[in-house]
């Protein structure tokens, strides 16, 4: 194989991908934090709403469940336009991120509301406690130790996916990389530090999620 191997101009625009690899990041726990919001409000509905609005979240559910990423994100920065809404690139890839995640965290959360038994309910209700504290310590506290890894999972897998928002021209660590291999032409080398780079962040957060889990949630949970 007579390949030569050009990383020297990858690396000398290194600091692109570092700024393209923090918009990533920056994109990431954005769209976890505000979909985590809308996944905890679609979770009670879901749980506790009356049925138009339980319809109305499946309705979301599902939509978002059963099209792909792309699409989404094309819907959102090239067919909102046409109604008078128009978002920057970065933008529309942070709401994008959202509501997506924010669909697939609905379910996750649904399923550790639903896994606290209904006696323990009873018994907070029982001992005096208010409907907020009842949701706070009873229901809540072991729901989010249960859902926590799945959760995490979901935030590794948001951040993978997020490098489709660079067909909108976003800013992030593939769009970066994009931009130099249009430039030097060093497609393998381009391609190859930015894997890496994603490896580097999955395998580093996977490893920060599960110390997080180590110490604030090795608290016993009731059966």
């Amino acid at each position: 194989m007579g390949y030569q191997f050009k990383f020297a101009p990858v690396f000398s625009n290194f600091d692109q991908l570092l700024t393209g690899a923090l918009t990533t990041i920056q994109l990431s726990f954005g769209a976890m934090l505000l979909g985590t919001i809308v996944a905890v409000a679609c979770a009670i509905a879901k749980t506790a709403g009356p049925k138009p609005l339980r319809f109305l979240v499946d309705c979301y559910v599902e939509a978002i469940r059963n099209t792909p990423f792309l699409i989404q994100i094309f819907f959102i920065f090239f067919a909102l336009p046409s109604l008078g809404i128009r978002l920057s690139p970065n933008v529309a890839a942070l709401t994008a991120l959202t509501v997506n995640v924010g669909a697939y965290a609905t379910e996750i959360i649904r399923a550790g509301i639903e896994s606290i038994s209904r006696g323990q309910v009873e018994a907070g209700t029982a001992l005096g406690l208010k409907r907020m504290q009842v949701f706070r310590y009873i229901i809540m506290k072991p729901a989010l130790r249960t859902i926590y890894p799945a959760l995490t999972s979901q935030f590794i897998y948001l951040m993978l996916t997020s490098s489709v928002v660079s067909v909108i021209s976003a800013t992030d660590l593939a769009a970066a990389g994009n931009n130099i291999q249009s430039q030097t032409f060093a497609a393998f080398e381009v391609y190859l530090v930015i894997t890496v780079m994603y490896l580097i962040l999955s395998l580093g957060f996977s490893a920060l999620f599960a110390a997080i889990q180590r110490y604030a949630f090795n608290y016993p949970l009731a059966r």
